[in-house]
């Protein structure tokens, strides 16, 4: 039997409003109660007595059972969180960044107080990945967990590479659709991919990694030369998480730009829309495809969230709550493109093994075998230089070659 669930929502933007546009459609056995809002004076389509800025008037409301989170702020999202856990209050979040932050501490926080914390709506969108990591692949030995995680950033590379726009062109569409932010640096630079890799990893593998340790880099520093050389290899570039099992003990996580073949699913995943490859011991290779940009695709994830909530689940952590876990490390060799300027950089990088060496004008690019450690301790440099580098896993042992 399901339990009544009386909402507090904090947050009314394009996600909030997604939410409660689904949810007026529906007779569920919920009702939202109260608003928490930050702008009073803003129009809004709703009558203003369902609205406060008082986040106390949701938080301190013992009709209220459940609050929904889906504001910008990650510090004040966790302060709502932890107080409504802490309280006995069930929760459902979207924000990735203030999740994948505090996930250590949130987890606790519900094994300290019985109460229930779902986020399936913080990572890509309307596909439920989270909910099937920790159910269906709860006993698997998942040998990898990759995608494309942040619909702005494919949407943007979709662009350059099918329609041929400059990059500022096709960041200023994502922008204008929602896509993107004002400020696009948490999409193209692959900080929210990041989040959402960090609470991925901990469903698939147990592991929770402060995001910091990561590497992240992103599309910003895209060319026409990356762009073409991919077409010239019948490749296309997406910006891909990567979780990978090395070994018995050990997971890595990354955050690059990828070289994608023709045989990957990813290849045909295109604009907004995200992909989720599971590389699994005994299911082995599943795909998982939808929308993951946007205020219905996120809201729909958020509603069934809440749904579940009504029959009381919650995630158990079974593989982060053991005693016996694999541990993250970044010393690890990846087969990478970069593409350059600075022959200083390339020095830095310190190629284990080099496939490919070019030269033609102003395009200069190398592949080889790199330690990722290397390529954390010279990130900032990598971007300041506009160099761009890509994982390209693809890679064999091609013969040096240059071109004047």
């Amino acid at each position: 039997m399901s339990t009544k669930l009386n909402i507090g929502l904090f947050g009314f933007g394009v996600v909030g409003q997604g939410l409660y546009d689904i949810i007026r459609t529906k007779n569920l056995n919920l009702e939202i109660k109260k608003i928490a809002i930050k702008h009073p004076g803003k129009l809004r389509s709703l009558p203003s007595d369902i609205f406060t800025t008082d986040k106390n008037e949701i938080l301190n409301n013992p009709e209220i059972n459940t609050v929904v989170e889906l504001i910008n702020d990650t510090e004040a999202a966790f302060d709502i969180v932890s107080t409504a856990l802490a309280s006995g209050k069930n929760v459902v979040s979207a924000s990735k960044k203030m999740v994948a932050t505090y996930l250590d501490q949130l987890i606790d926080l519900q094994q300290q107080h019985g109460t229930s914390l779902l986020y399936e709506g913080s990572v890509c969108g309307s596909i439920p990945i989270i909910r099937n990591l920790e159910e269906y692949y709860d006993n698997e030995l998942l040998h990898s967990v990759s995608g494309i995680f942040n619909g702005s950033s494919n949407y943007i590379l979709s662009k350059v590479y099918l329609e041929s726009l400059d990059y500022d062109t096709a960041l200023k569409q994502a922008q204008d659709l929602g896509f993107a932010e004002t400020d696009p640096t948490l999409d193209v630079g692959g900080f929210d991919a990041k989040y959402k890799l960090v609470i991925a990893a901990a469903h698939a593998y147990g592991i929770v990694v402060k995001p910091e340790e990561i590497l992240n880099i992103g599309i910003q520093n895209v060319s026409t030369h990356d762009l073409q050389h991919a077409r010239e290899k019948k490749l296309k570039i997406k910006l891909v998480p990567v979780a990978k099992e090395l070994d018995a003990e050990n997971v890595t996580l990354f955050v690059l730009p990828k070289f994608v073949t023709e045989s990957e699913f990813l290849y045909n995943v295109e604009y907004e829309y995200n992909g989720v490859t599971v590389q699994a011991a005994f299911a082995d290779q599943q795909f998982f495809f939808g929308k993951g940009a946007g205020g219905h695709p996120t809201g729909s994830a958020v509603l069934s969230d809440i749904a579940a909530l009504r029959y009381g689940y919650q995630y158990e952590y079974k593989k982060a709550l053991q005693k016996k876990s694999l541990n993250f490390t970044n010393n690890v060799t990846l087969n990478i493109y970069l593409r350059y300027h600075d022959e200083q950089l390339v020095e830095l990088l310190n190629f284990e093994h080099i496939y490919e060496r070019f030269y033609s004008g102003d395009y200069k690019f190398i592949t080889g075998k790199i330690n990722l450690q290397n390529l954390i301790t010279h990130q900032q440099r990598i971007l300041d230089n506009k160099a761009f580098i890509a994982f390209a896993d693809q890679l064999t042992g091609v013969s040096l070659a240059t071109a004047e």
